[in-house]
């Protein structure tokens, strides 16, 4: 009775697996939150059927197991003079209840493996893109187009922190989405600077975990223009849940359109290390850069999360020229054995400008200091 009981349990447990699953990768996508969206790629769809097949094999099983526990339960009861029977080791049932198992296991992992095999073919892909995990943002490169560019959470603070309203896709939306062509097969190479994360789109059915010092891949290939959401799917820091994906497919011309103004932005961002910055310019686009990529742990008010994350409002800034070059330095190249990242390699020299002139400039600093864009490159290009 003890091994029949453990059978019942254990199918129990495995059809609440799969509804639990199921409940989990159509959160972002449908407004039930019961089933996992069909998706958008012909693999998603294979997946969505090898999904539904499983799950109706799961809910037979529940419905034989469970009406023969219970229906052993209220006819064979004591109260009605029962007598159980006394036998153990019976070859017959040992055989049926390990071969069909077996035989059901068999029949659910070949179209399992056929998709899979699918799944983890990226050959002949016709675009490359290099994806870089960051805490807490992605960074795209296009490998052939010569275009890079970090995706960050565009969720306004305020909606954050609940001084607003929350908006219609709360913490799933981004500055930049990484923008694609349809109809064509797009190879991901994923990769991370800091810690693991995983790059997960439950409508292009795919989830992969970004490693340091390690390259995965993967790849999908969308069929209708449309925008796709997800988000990191791996536990990577107390912003985590800050770290949405947002996939943009469009039609190859609109693609060419976007590559022509990506590389135009590009060169207008070279283009500004060479030209004198005025201090309302450089505040300017020093609050947004320090919002984008700075507050997260120094806060938007500058108050830090002491003693992991310095406050640098009302610290009183050094004047001095060693203060400004010390605050120059651990912007550009980080600080070994803290949480601090160098940006050096990540921003632009205007943007690195601009944010070390507000940080030094906000939230009652007022040192006046004006750091230019080109004293930053010169910098750069010493090292």
């Amino acid at each position: 009775m003890g091994r029949i009981l453990y059978a019942y349990l254990y199918a129990a447990s495995i059809c609440l697996i799969v509804l639990s699953t199921t409940a989990q990768a159509s959160s972002i996508n449908t407004s039930s939150g019961f089933n996992m969206p069909p998706g958008v790629t012909e693999i998603s769809r294979e997946v969505y059927s090898l999904h539904m097949t499983i799950l109706w094999i799961c809910v037979a099983i529940a419905v034989v197991v469970f009406g023969v526990m219970f229906y052993s339960l209220i006819v064979y009861r004591k109260s009605k003079g029962a007598k159980p029977a006394h036998f153990h080791e019976n070859t017959t049932v040992e055989i049926i209840w390990t071969a069909v198992p077996l035989v059901i296991l068999v029949l659910m992992a070949v179209p399992a493996t056929a998709t899979l095999k699918k799944m983890y073919d990226t050959s002949d892909a016709e675009l490359d893109v290099l994806v870089t995990g960051y805490q807490w943002r992605w960074r795209y490169e296009y490998l052939e187009e010569d275009v890079s560019f970090f995706s960050n959470l565009a969720t306004p603070r305020e909606q954050i922190y609940e001084a607003e309203e929350k908006g219609d896709f709360y913490l799933v939306e981004v500055d930049e989405p990484m923008v694609v062509p349809t109809g064509v097969k797009v190879r991901l190479l994923l990769t991370a600077n800091d810690v693991i994360h995983s790059w997960w789109v439950p409508d292009l059915a795919v989830k992969k975990d970004a490693i340091p010092g390690f390259i995965n891949e993967t790849w999908f290939k969308v069929d209708e223009p449309g925008i796709y959401r997800g988000q990191c799917a791996e536990l990577c820091g107390r912003d985590h849940a800050f770290m949405p994906i947002e996939v943009k497919a469009v039609s190859p011309d609109e693609y060419q359109l976007w590559l022509a103004s990506r590389r135009e932005a590009a060169e207008a961002e070279v283009a500004g290390a060479d030209r004198e910055w005025s201090l309302d310019e450089l505040m300017e686009r020093g609050a947004g850069t320090y919002n984008t990529y700075c507050a997260a742990c120094h806060q938007p008010q500058g108050q830090g999360l002491p003693p992991m994350f310095p406050a640098l409002a009302g610290v009183g800034m050094s004047v001095d020229p060693d203060g400004l070059r010390a605050h120059k330095e651990i912007v550009l190249y980080g600080k070994t054995g803290t949480a601090m990242p160098a940006f050096g390699s990540t921003l632009s020299a205007a943007e690195l400008a601009a944010v070390i002139t507000y940080e030094r400039n906000a939230w009652g600093n007022d040192t006046g200091d004006l750091i230019q864009p080109s004293a930053i490159r010169a910098m750069l290009e010493s090292q």
